[in-house]
């Protein structure tokens, strides 16, 4: 879908899901810390980048996946966001969202 991101297989892609989970758990939001004044200075737009590194590090993390460059790496996080958003729409409606929330 995405030109410069290959998958070999299914296997390679469950792996792939769950090294992104350790990796947007862990890593991200320290990067996201590090980076806290050029997110700033960019007004959120340098967010972005932080995914793009994110996406580009669990590449090079997974065998059987790989991210061929930064370009790549920033179109499959917007491919990943988008897709994420979707489903979430289509899942979870509103009324679902906020009726499992333990403080209303």
């Amino acid at each position: 879908m995405v030109p410069g991101l290959t998958i070999t297989g299914l296997t390679s892609a469950a792996i792939a899901a769950v090294v992104f989970g350790v990796v947007n758990s862990i890593v991200k939001p320290l990067l996201t810390l590090f980076t806290l004044p050029l997110t700033i200075l960019t007004l959120g737009l340098f967010l972005l980048v932080v995914n793009a590194i994110a996406f580009g590090l669990v590449g090079y993390l997974t065998p059987g996946f790989t991210v061929s460059g930064f370009f790549p790496a920033l179109f499959g996080s917007f491919v990943l966001s988008f897709l994420s958003s979707f489903l979430n729409r289509l899942f979870f409606s509103e009324q679902d969202s906020s009726s499992n929330f333990p403080f209303n």
